[in-house]
């Protein structure tokens, strides 16, 4: 089978690549191991996505976004980070009353980029499709799958996840960075109001997340070691929402679990190389952030349109879609985009998960410092409502 370009990964990254490639009229061919019902109907998760403007900007031109259910989003209009019990929140709110983005339960994303994807007639996906081995012969890569599947194309994309095992067959290390701990992720109700307002709460020996759903209802966020999430995670239903309203130091009031709890290991993954010879990486594959900013899948959406963008590019100009140069300059521009962010999240999450005396006063001083620089707002709020622009 010939492609121009093979996606590995039927993940909203990849999915969300091959329509913007299609739209630039490149027949594309996307593998995935799992089904293509699977895909189709993915399974609830657990987890609510936070997307920047840009992000829904991005998803509106791919038709993704027209194609959620309405249900599943919820407007964000304010963030409220504290630290232990008793010091002042910071506060960060949208310009001119306005939400900060939109939160969007992950299976919804991924049935809307599935139907928006295969809905191109330029783009073939192929389930069951493990791939297994990779030679680049000339001027295009061959892959080849477990059992009679071999895909050739001019230009190979890796977006199957922080622990891509395309990666690695290209022979690119990450560095990997495990932060020994665990988030478990559910849907409560509880009984105060949450006003549209999300929650980072860095308590000692723990972290909550409040993720604002409809009135009344949030996706809540615990971030614990391991043992300890999975012992939350045991518990009956009434003894965990106890549990819950414990942890939230009764702020809001009476809560009551809402469906299945989800336990995910925290390891965030940077990528030595965005490119290989005919071949680039997206998505989590090239960069797998810690959710504390919460920019891992606005990071992925990024990624695929820089990658999109050097390849129409070349597509004008008449240049090789898999050359080096075309390549060097998409890593250029997601390895800037993302090297600040990437870092600064890991120096957030260490300090923000050591409970020793030194750590506590620095993170309550830094803490303090941004509350009352009125700037450092106006700048985080705006980094979050800004437009699409060009990557």
């Amino acid at each position: 089978m010939r492609v121009e370009v093979a996606v590995v990964g039927g993940g909203p990254a990849g999915l969300c690549l091959a329509g913007a490639l299609a739209d630039a009229g490149l027949q594309v061919a996307v593998l995935e191991r799992q089904s293509r019902q699977a895909l189709a109907e993915p399974a609830d998760d657990g987890r609510e996505i936070a997307l920047t403007h840009a992000s829904r900007e991005r998803l509106q031109r791919l038709a993704v976004w027209q194609r959620i259910d309405p249900e599943y989003v919820h407007p964000l209009r304010a963030a409220r980070v504290m630290d232990g019990r008793g010091a002042r929140p910071m506060e960060i709110a949208a310009p001119d009353r306005g939400v900060l983005g939109h939160l969007v339960s992950n299976a919804q994303i991924r049935r809307a980029a599935f139907a928006a994807a295969t809905h191109r007639p330029a783009v073939q996906l192929l389930d069951h499709a493990d791939v297994q081995d990779l030679t680049v012969e000339g001027t295009g890569v061959r892959l080849r799958c477990a059992g009679d599947l071999s895909v050739h194309a001019r230009l190979a994309v890796a977006a199957d996840s922080r622990f891509s095992a395309m990666r690695r067959l290209l022979g690119i290390g990450a560095r990997m960075r495990d932060f020994g701990r665990s988030m478990l992720v559910c849907r409560m109700a509880h009984a105060q109001p949450h006003r549209q307002t999300a929650w980072e709460w860095f308590g000692y020996g723990q972290t909550l997340a409040l993720l604002p759903l409809a009135e009344g209802q949030s996706s809540v966020v615990l971030t614990l070691p391991h043992h300890l999430a999975q012992a939350m995670q045991n518990l009956p239903p009434d003894a965990f929402a106890r549990a819950m309203q414990e942890r939230f130091d009764h702020r809001l009031g009476a809560m009551r679990l809402l469906g299945e709890r989800h336990v995910y290991p925290l390891v965030g993954t940077y990528a030595r190389r965005f490119v290989a010879p005919r071949c680039a990486l997206v998505g989590d594959a090239a960069v797998g952030m810690h959710p504390v900013t919460a920019h891992g899948f606005n990071f992925g959406l990024q990624s695929a349109q820089a990658l999109a963008l050097q390849l129409q590019s070349a597509l004008r100009e008449g240049r090789d879609i898999g050359s080096p140069d075309v390549l060097a300059a998409y890593e250029r521009a997601h390895r800037r985009a993302t090297v600040p962010l990437y870092l600064a999240t890991g120096l957030i999450a260490s300090l923000y998960t050591d409970d020793r005396p030194p750590a506590r006063l620095l993170r309550g001083a830094l803490l303090g410092a941004a509350r009352r620089l009125s700037p450092f707002r106006r700048l985080v709020a705006a980094h979050l409502t800004r437009g699409a622009g060009l990557v």
